[in-house]
């Protein structure tokens, strides 16, 4: 899936708070280089982290929340 139809998808998990959205794949994305699980059902060898984490959000395999 293009990275732009992947974002549109994540965008909707998140109620289209892009700031959000870049948040929490930053954080995702440290937490897969800092050895997190990876979540997705695909080969991910060649995958930036930060793709990673994007897929994830948007196949809603990760949960984002506001930390209050």
């Amino acid at each position: 899936m293009r990275t732009e139809q992947l974002t549109a998808l994540a965008l909707e998990k998140v109620d289209f708070d892009k700031y959000l959205l870049a948040r929490a794949v930053g954080k995702r994305a440290e937490a897969i280089a800092n050895g997190a699980e990876i979540r997705l059902d695909i080969d991910t060898s060649d995958m930036k982290y930060s793709d990673i984490a994007l897929q994830e959000i948007a196949e809603g395999k990760i949960t984002v929340s506001i930390e209050g």
